[in-house]
């Protein structure tokens, strides 16, 4: 009787220890996000006409993924500023941001299905590192896929101090895959 009594308690743990890795192995395959980097040109700013550098560089990395019925949409901005020590201040931009969409990929122009601003760009370009660097994180767009293809897309606008003027043209980037 024991050895039946053990024979039914390891087949009882390998079924325990198979169910469980058959229940995580889905959460282990996942979707990951696709993504596109992408670089700007070079912009000047126009409030400032000293004999120190100002132009800023940007690169922008748009991501989107499908997982579970959803579209996660999301981006990462990276720059490359003037600042040296000491010079970073609250005075270069108004207002700047980045603008992510989430968009169902169709034949000529993607439709916006989801949207938003993130404003924090401009605390973050404000304060980059002592060389001029630094990156910015928007948070993630989740929208409720259909059928078709989804991507993410976006771009930075920058209203510089001193300027007189409100938000500049878009700065584009280059769209991530589809999903």
């Amino acid at each position: 009787m024991p050895a039946l009594r053990r024979i039914a308690v390891t087949l009882l743990a390998a079924t325990a220890v198979t169910g469980t890795t058959l229940a995580t192995a889905g959460t282990a395959s996942a979707a990951d996000y696709r993504c596109t980097t992408s670089s700007s040109k070079s912009f000047d700013d126009p409030s400032y006409n000293g004999p120190d550098s100002d132009n800023w560089s940007f690169k922008v990395q748009l991501c989107a993924k499908r997982s579970g019925g959803y579209i996660y949409t999301t981006a990462t901005v990276y720059w490359d500023g003037p600042y040296s020590d000491n010079t970073n201040n609250s005075f270069t931009f108004n207002k700047a941001r980045f603008h992510l969409e989430t968009k169902r990929s169709t034949t000529g122009t993607d439709p916006v299905t989801k949207a938003a601003n993130y404003t924090g760009l401009e605390h973050a370009l404000e304060n980059s590192s002592a060389a001029g660097n630094g990156s910015y994180k928007t948070g993630t767009l989740k929208y409720r896929a259909g059928a078709g293809r989804y991507l993410a897309d976006g771009y930075i606008q920058l209203d510089w101090s001193g300027d007189g003027k409100d938000y500049k043209a878009p700065i584009l980037f280059t769209a991530s895959p589809t999903v």
